[in-house]
């Protein structure tokens, strides 16, 4: 079963919390987290500060901005003294308790804001920051406490298959992990001075969501798995296991953009997946993208189809690097036919391609 995170935030705050208690004695307010600016302690009360604020952001489904969470360890309220180094340590479990709580108790649906890029998490996508805080850090303060550190490589793995799609997978996650966010080198590979993370896209329809598909998840589907996802009886349907293979694939050779990859539909109205949409790859150098899709057989002649490739149109129709859309479809389906023209799609030509499909075109 794909995991949904809980668990990993307690290892990964096990892990951390393990290593830094061999460095109690040390002064950490004197001592900076290798290469950072922040000394030691200040990192720490970091790593707290993200954990709280990932789970308030996670319980309380805020939607359009932080909700404002800060995490003291300096006692500058209410006469409380300064917490000292294993205190600290106790804070960071505490901070990692409340962001497991809130993964285990948030619906599969629940997304809170974060910035970068798409303005919203889910409960994976907070998992995965809170690891990433942990794990990254964590080997910041043991450089600058001259401490060795090397997590559990799956801890790593989840973090770079949830909201790290765009790097390419090496054999060795941790080092790919530090090289992903400009702390190590990779043969073959220039060192970064700027890296963000991604979450995953979501598009809302008036019934559906189109949820972007992460490498994790697609790998689960084309295992023969649900992606994470509460399918309907008969999903996913084959072309959505296809369409995930596909989004490995690209991800494996380094070359996936998570907005041009697969998306789920998922009824709004019950949190159930009806079918898979995407693209085939990232719009070409002349602004050219194919889509394709398919429904289960039991979600079918409801006009979701419809519903969700207008909006998919219409954003990437929006956007400076795409100019057309083109799919291609059986001549002898009719409903899928329907849905193309319904969309706006028109035929490039009255010739069939060298597989029997006819191609269709939407202009921006």
């Amino acid at each position: 079963m794909l995991s949904m995170g809980a668990n990993e935030v307690d290892e990964a705050v096990a892990s951390a919390v393990a290593l830094l208690r061999q460095a109690l004695d040390r002064d950490w307010a004197e001592v900076n987290a290798g290469r950072l600016e922040w000394s030691c302690r200040r990192t720490a009360e970091h790593v707290a500060s993200d954990l709280v604020a990932y789970a308030g952001q996670l319980a309380g489904r805020a939607q359009h901005a932080y909700t404002p969470f800060q995490i003291s360890i300096d006692g500058r309220e209410g006469g409380l003294d300064p917490a000292d180094n294993a205190g600290i340590l106790d804070v960071i479990t505490t901070t990692g308790a409340l962001l497991t709580a809130a993964i285990r108790t948030a619906p599969r649906d629940a997304r809170g804001f974060h910035p970068f890029p798409f303005r919203s998490a889910n409960r994976e996508g907070f998992a995965a920051m809170g690891v990433a805080e942990v794990l990254l850090h964590a080997d910041d303060m043991a450089e600058g406490l001259g401490l060795s550190y090397e997590p559990p490589a799956h801890l790593a793995e989840f973090v770079l298959t949830r909201i790290f799609p765009h790097v390419q997978p090496g054999p060795d996650h941790w080092q790919t992990l530090l090289w992903a966010t400009g702390r190590a080198t990779l043969p073959g590979r220039a060192q970064l001075t700027e890296w963000r993370w991604t979450n995953n896209l979501v598009l809302d329809t008036e019934r559906l969501r189109l949820e972007g598909v992460t490498p994790a998840a697609a790998a689960d589907l084309r295992a023969g798995g649900t992606g994470g996802f509460d399918w309907i009886e008969g999903g996913p349907f084959e072309g959505t296991r296809e369409a995930a293979g596909m989004t490995l694939k690209a991800y494996e050779a380094g070359v996936h953009r998570p907005e041009f990859g697969l998306f789920v539909l998922v009824r709004r109205e019950d949190d159930r997946a009806v079918g898979g949409m995407g693209f085939h790859g990232a719009p070409d150098e002349e602004g050219k993208a194919e889509v394709g899709y398919d429904l289960a057989e039991a979600a079918r002649g409801n006009g979701y189809a419809t519903e969700a490739l207008r909006t998919l149109a219409e954003w990437a129709l929006a956007r400076d690097d795409v100019r057309s859309l083109f799919a291609t479809v059986e001549p002898g389906n009719v409903p899928s036919q329907g849905v193309i023209a319904r969309v706006g799609f028109v035929p490039v030509s009255a010739e069939l391609d060298e597989e029997g499909l006819r191609a269709y075109e939407l202009r921006g």
